[in-house]
């Protein structure tokens, strides 16, 4: 991996990765994706169709394989998915699942919830 992550440093329950990925991502102000032609990989989890999203590059790349290779990874900064991705996730009735282990395990927020915690950790970080 690059982005100096190694898989070992990646915590394996879903609440620590959850908030190492809010951790990293306030830091860096993106968001990263895997998306195609037709728009971002969709999984479902809990019974709610979700975006995945990942802390960094090289993360998201790893799910680039199988029935997604040919996706790529693209950057969204934190403040175009307040201004535009919580309203549209939220009109398609789509959740979003908090950087997804290889397994597709990963904590379900709902689009206001995951930018409720964009927003409190990046107040801490100031």
């Amino acid at each position: 991996m690059t982005d100096n992550i190694s898989r070992e440093s990646i915590p394996a329950d879903p609440t620590e990765r959850m908030n190492w990925f809010f951790n990293r991502v306030t830091k860096e102000l993106k968001i990263w994706l895997l998306v195609d032609e037709h728009g971002s990989v969709l999984l479902t989890a809990d019974d709610e169709d979700c975006v995945p999203v990942w802390p960094t590059q090289s993360c998201a790349e790893q799910w680039a394989t199988e029935e997604w290779e040919g996706f790529t990874t693209e950057a969204i900064s934190v403040s175009k998915w307040k201004s535009r991705w919580t309203m549209g996730l939220e009109e398609d009735d789509l959740s979003v699942i908090v950087f997804p282990d290889q397994q597709g395990e990963g904590i379900v927020l709902y689009p206001e919830e995951f930018e409720f915690e964009l927003t409190k950790r990046e107040s801490k970080r100031r």
